[in-house]
């Protein structure tokens, strides 16, 4: 763990330096086409659940309809962050996360607040490490899996950690931005909700399915 926490800080300063520049061009593109904040900034569960909280580059206007609720994220997503979200340029942010240790560069995705109470035990074991950036699932596929398929492959990954499953995943990561897949769930602008089930961690199925 100290060792990958030290590759997370020294790869995140790397990365970050490296990207300041598109990093400033996206903040000023964003506060152009949507206003301000720049960043959307939200309290996901990390490191045994304990909530930080996760940055981003806003993607999305805060529209209402008449009785105050929030319109569909079909409705709020704009073209510009349409274009971050496939590029992955809206998650640049959460290298200052990984610098403060609130995530890794890899881990499973932390997700939203309100799942807590949905996950079944073995589910939960997604947070025994810190969230990451990327991670297994989303060099498996992304947002195009079933929240059972996501939550497999994030204890699978709990289980079989090693700094060479995550050089291989940062590797897979670089590939998978390039070719821009899984970045939407079938029948969705984002992704659906997961609302809970009955699921458990079946680890011989995954390893047996590759």
């Amino acid at each position: 763990m100290v060792v990958k926490r030290t590759v997370d800080v020294v790869g995140a300063i790397i990365i970050l330096l490296l990207a300041l520049p598109v990093m400033v061009v996206v903040a000023l593109v964003v506060c152009a086409t949507m206003g301000r904040p720049i960043l959307f900034v939200q309290r996901r569960p990390g490191l045994h659940g304990k909530l930080f909280r996760l940055y981003k580059f806003r993607t999305m206007l805060e529209l209402r309809d008449s009785s105050g609720q929030t319109l569909s994220d079909a409705q709020r997503l704009t073209p510009v962050g349409n274009f971050l979200r496939r590029s992955s340029l809206d998650e640049l942010p959460q290298l200052f996360n990984v610098i403060k240790g609130d995530m890794s560069l890899v881990g499973p995705r932390p997700l939203l607040v309100e799942y807590l109470p949905l996950y079944s035990p073995a589910q939960a074991r997604r947070h025994e490490l810190r969230p990451g950036i990327t991670g297994w699932a989303q060099v498996s596929g992304r947002n195009a899996l079933s929240w059972q398929e996501r939550f497999t492959i994030d204890v699978l990954y709990v289980d079989r950690w090693s700094l060479w499953v995550d050089l291989r995943i940062l590797a897979a990561t670089a590939l998978s931005v390039a070719r821009r897949t899984g970045i939407t769930q079938y029948g969705h602008a984002t992704v659906e909700r997961f609302r809970g089930n009955d699921y458990e961690y079946d680890a011989a199925q995954v390893a047996s399915s590759g």
